[in-house]
């Protein structure tokens, strides 16, 4: 046995364990202490392994780090519960579901990212692991098209313009916050009501007398 092996993973055999092993020390990090300042040295110490077994599984830093960003989404995505199924519930409900997610998910997420505005390399290997169609803004987006063609958004709703609004709401909410060093919050349920029927009103079908 390497004397290099993380003690945490002794008496289990292959490389993809210690691999495995790094990720998720790395994402641990990422989520106690996010990512600026983390440095090849804190990782390996945190897993037990020397400084330069880091190389033997990935390129580089940024490779592990992009591949902790995604498990950090995963982890994060997992504590949100299912998004709704189109045709199920009330639009405007699901639409509420929809934003709550994404308020959520932005802010367990941009404090780790916003460490990252440097390291373009790491950004460009997270954005590389995204499964087609896996992210929650694609979800969003997927979700109005399927209203749209259920009948229950009006025939000519531009549901992607809806999407990037209600995205850009997750992100104002969150980064404006990060940027006056105040920690982000959820919104009141009034604020998030009336967002919904904002970008609704815009896109619902016409009532009939």
């Amino acid at each position: 046995m390497s004397p290099r092996k993380a003690a945490a993973l002794r008496g289990q055999d292959g490389g993809q364990d210690l691999r495995r092993h790094l990720i998720d020390t790395a994402e641990r990090l990422i989520a106690e202490q996010g990512t600026a300042g983390l440095t090849v040295r804190a990782i390996a110490r945190a897993a037990g392994v020397a400084d330069g077994v880091l190389y033997n599984h990935f390129a580089d830093k940024e490779e592990l780090l992009a591949q902790a960003l995604r498990a950090h989404v995963r982890t994060a995505e997992a504590t949100l519960g299912p998004l709704p199924e189109p045709g199920t519930g009330t639009v405007r409900d699901n639409l509420r579901i929809h934003l709550d997610h994404g308020l959520a998910l932005h802010r367990a997420l941009l404090p780790a990212f916003a460490g990252l505005l440097a390291q373009p390399g790491v950004l460009a290997g997270f954005a590389g692991l995204a499964e087609p169609g896996g992210e929650w803004r694609d979800r969003l987006t997927g979700y109005l098209r399927a209203e749209r063609e259920l009948g229950r958004l009006a025939p000519d709703a531009r549901v992607d313009a809806a999407a990037a609004l209600i995205i850009g709401i997750c992100h104002e909410s969150v980064l404006s916050l990060m940027l006056r060093g105040s920690t982000p919050a959820p919104l009141p349920p009034e604020t998030v009501d009336d967002l919904v029927t904002t970008v609704l009103d815009g896109i619902r079908p016409p009532t009939t007398a």
